[in-house]
């Protein structure tokens, strides 16, 4: 790809982007939301025209209109939302669109077969026949691989393949990548985990407003080096720095327990402090928060606030007490993306922005206002569609509505997911400024390097309990997390 450009009203997404992709290597492509990654990848895969540029497959310049020709070119996209039919099976969507009929039969015996060498071509053990519905998402995402290969793709794009697996499934997934490499496919491979770009990049390409920053061997390049060149400044460390000052306690949960999903957890969290909750997806963290915050039933324990006994029925309580959750899936429950960020920043605020049954729109925007300014939330307006907002900017404005409820326990679920380095880097920093004002923070996190370098304590689960909880995270390693997570022991030494 040479000198691509492509604009949008009031937006230049790309201003002469160059890359390049050579059979059998990972190339990483890199950058902070908005950097351009998303149009580029639209431009290979015909779903965007560029407005200039000019594009090569193997010496040839056939044009890309369309989506179609760029799969007649050889291009496979597989998108972070998945191009998969749930009611159909593993094999029927392998082979949409491209059936082989005889009198308008499709011999369904011939697909199973050529699903089942695909599946063997990248090490996958799925049944043909099963319904994508009930696959896993790493299960899904190979059917998305093997859905390429079978339009004999020889050049693949992943974005962001991993945002929704396990460590386990992550280091399968790497596997099938690498695998694909010896077969000669280029694979153009987008992530925000450096750790997957450190263990699978051969080089890496570093877009930043639009534009190309650098290219070169992955060799060659630091992680602080990748992301001084994606922020476009040097970030002393990857998480800052915070001397951890605890108080009293604040919040105190024992003996919480909800069917076999929690089972007997207890944990206090103290005033200016961070404790990471942490384990393998299906431990019991996502749904130890939600009985917090009332969005499920226990069906036994206690919850104190203060030495206050709380009666925690619904969400309602538990924000009228002062406890906060955000959630993992921020676009799902976090936001109405169909709504201004004014209004999302405003609706569980209502009663501060009301009189006589009428909402104050210049009150609202005024508390909103000083919010933008001291979060640094980039937004084109208060009108703005909260859909349209990058994933860091849209977590900001979920935590300045909870910060406009003035909550004093505030739980972050997986608060970085999707989020690029410079945006995590703010977020981490305004954590630490909760901490520093008395606020009690706990943090679910799956990447071990943020629990690692963002808690003041960490709470390990296991198949619905805790595990262990480590008081001294100065000495501990990820290893020594994986162990209480996986069971291999029983508490932390």
């Amino acid at each position: 790809m040479r000198g691509i450009r492509k604009g949008f009203p009031g937006v230049q997404a790309l201003d002469g982007v160059d890359l390049e992709l050579y059979s059998g290597e990972v190339l990483a492509l890199l950058g902070e939301n908005g950097a351009g990654k998303s149009t580029l990848i639209k431009v290979i895969g015909g779903a965007h025209l560029p407005d200039d540029g000019t594009m090569q497959i193997e010496g040839r310049s056939d044009p890309i209109h369309s989506p179609q020709d760029s799969l007649k070119a050889g291009i496979g996209i597989i998108y972070q939302e998945f191009n998969l039919v749930p009611a159909l099976t593993a094999s029927e969507n392998i082979f949409l669109g491209q059936e082989p009929s005889r009198l308008s039969f499709i011999p369904r015996s011939e697909e199973r077969q050529k699903t089942l060498k695909l599946f063997d071509r990248i090490g996958a053990e799925i049944d043909p026949g099963k319904l994508c519905s009930q696959l896993s998402v790493a299960e899904q995402q190979l059917v998305e691989i093997a859905k390429a290969l079978s339009q004999n793709a020889r050049i693949i794009v992943m974005d962001e393949p991993t945002a929704a697996l396990t460590p386990r499934e992550v280091e399968g997934l790497l596997k099938v990548v690498r695998e694909l490499r010896t077969q000669g496919i280029g694979i153009i491979y987008i992530s925000h985990r450096l750790d997957e770009i450190d263990a699978i990049a051969d080089r890496v390409t570093i877009l930043r407003d639009g534009t190309h920053v650098a290219t070169m061997e992955k060799s060659n390049f630091d992680r602080e080096q990748m992301i001084a060149l994606m922020v476009g400044r040097n970030l002393e460390k990857e998480f800052p720095y915070r001397q951890s000052v605890a108080g009293e306690v604040r919040l105190s949960v024992r003996n919480l327990t909800r069917g076999s999903c929690v089972k007997d957890v207890s944990f206090d969290l103290k005033a200016g402090e961070i404790v990471g909750l942490t384990g393998l997806v299906g431990a019991g963290r996502t749904e130890t928060a939600r009985l917090i915050f009332g969005a499920d039933r226990m069906d036994s324990g206690s919850i104190d606030l203060d030495g206050k006994r709380l009666s925690v029925r619904s969400p309602r309580d538990a924000i009228r007490n002062g406890i906060c959750l955000l959630t993992e899936d921020r676009k799902g429950q976090g936001l109405v993306l169909g709504q201004t960020v004014q209004e999302n920043f405003g609706l569980p605020n209502l009663g501060d922005f009301s009189g006589h049954f009428l909402i104050s729109s210049s009150r609202e925007s005024e508390a909103f206002s000083g919010y933008v300014d001291k979060m640094r939330i980039k937004i084109s307006g208060h009108s703005q569609s909260a859909g349209t907002l990058s994933g860091g900017n849209q977590q900001k404005v979920v935590l300045a509505k909870w910060l406009q409820r003035n909550s004093e326990v505030i739980i972050f679920d997986e608060p970085t997911r999707g989020i690029d380095v410079g945006a995590k880097f703010e977020i981490y920093q305004l954590i630490h400024v909760l901490a520093e004002q008395g606020k009690a923070i706990l943090m679910i996190s799956s990447e071990l390097p943020e629990i690692l370098g963002m808690s003041d304590r960490i709470i390990v689960m296991n198949e619905g309990r805790v595990a262990g909880e480590i008081d001294d995270c100065s000495e501990v390693t990820q290893e020594d997390i994986m162990k209480l997570a996986t069971g291999s022991e029983e508490i932390a030494a």
